[in-house]
């Protein structure tokens, strides 16, 4: 007589399931347009907001003036042309949200884009314009 073929269930993956579906639904849905909840391995990121725009916008300046190494490689970086286009987005940023920022934000972009244009002449080696002698004609 043939041997019978005998089935082997493997139960481990039925609890296993029903202990992820008891999991997810612990955890609060995300809204609608929200992503999931973070993955692992994802960065708590930094609540939206014009500061935290500008600052980045500053930090990326700062590394391509060499100021501060690449959080990923260590290695700083000389770019001048990067950072002056960076430079000029904080300040096309300020132009186009003047009276429609608090008082704490427009003095945050006004010291931001005063101490990255110090920054960008001393490292890059541009003489600042002068005005000119009227009287030396």
């Amino acid at each position: 007589m043939a041997e019978e073929k005998k089935i082997i269930i493997d139960e481990d993956w039925k609890s296993q399931v029903q202990a992820e579906k008891e999991a997810a639904a612990k955890e609060p849905a995300a809204a609608p347009g929200e992503p999931p909840s973070a993955q692992p391995g994802d960065a708590q990121m930094p609540t939206a907001s014009l500061e935290m725009l500008v600052t980045t916008l500053a930090t990326e300046s700062l590394m391509a003036l060499g100021q501060i190494p690449h959080p990923q490689t260590g290695e700083s970086f000389f770019a001048p042309q990067q950072a002056k286009y960076l430079i000029d987005s904080i300040e096309v940023i300020s132009e186009k949200t003047k009276g429609n920022t608090t008082p704490q934000e427009a003095q945050l972009m006004e010291e931001i884009l005063h101490q990255l244009r110090m920054a960008y002449v001393q490292l890059a080696g541009i003489e600042p314009k002068k005005p000119i002698d009227e009287s030396a004609s």
